[in-house]
């Protein structure tokens, strides 16, 4: 079973920007969709944005389409989730994990998740 381990999260002002890091460990990503999810304090966890195991198809929830990018680095085993023009209701943990074909719903096991701050 794929292990997400996610980094790179932080404390960034309005405006700001981050890039997220998903690496798989015990297996690896090939031949899965990859998706980042988030839950903010008091709310459900929630899509943000899943890339297919080629790297094509991206596919975005409406409050971060055009705002956030998502990529993989296939070599690397890695899936990246790169954000800009941050803005306080993005705060939240971060976790990315495996994807259901044809979906927004994850699969397999969660990581610890990465804290995002967004705040002057």
């Amino acid at each position: 079973q794929v292990q997400p381990v996610e980094s790179g999260g932080g404390l960034v002002q309005p405006g700001g920007s981050l890039r997220l890091s998903c690496a798989a460990s015990g297996r690896t990503f090939t031949y899965y969709r990859v998706g980042w999810f988030r839950q903010a304090p008091g709310k459900a966890r929630e899509f943000v944005a899943s890339i297919s195991w080629s790297g094509a198809s991206p596919d975005y929830a409406d409050s971060v389409e055009g705002r956030f990018t998502i990529s993989r680095d296939v070599a690397k085993n890695t899936v990246y989730l790169e954000m800009i023009s941050l803005k306080s209701e993005d705060t939240a943990v971060y976790y990315c994990a495996t994807i259901l074909s044809g979906s927004r719903v994850a699969s397999g096991s969660w990581g610890q998740g990465t804290q995002v701050t967004v705040s002057s």
